[in-house]
C-alpha cells in the first residue's frame, strides 16, 4: 500500500520537474490582462443590468 503511495509521489515529482514554468514577467502580464478582462466584463454586465433595471421600471410603473 505505501510503496504505491510512494512510488506516485515520486512520479508526480518527476513530472513537476517536467513543467514549463512561465515566468515571473509572463504570469504577472497574464495576470494583469485576466483582471481587465473581468473588470470590462463586470462593467458591461452592470450596465446591462442598470438598463433593464431601468426599462423594467418604466414598462411596470
Amino acid at each position: 500500500m505505501f510503496s504505491k503511495l510512494i512510488s506516485f509521489l515520486q512520479e508526480s515529482k518527476q513530472e513537476l520537474s517536467r513543467v514549463n514554468w512561465p515566468s515571473r514577467q509572463e504570469t504577472v502580464r497574464l495576470t494583469a490582462i485576466v483582471i481587465f478582462i473581468s473588470l470590462l466584463i463586470a462593467a458591461f454586465l452592470g450596465v446591462l443590468d442598470s438598463l433593464f433595471s431601468y426599462l423594467l421600471e418604466k414598462i411596470l410603473l
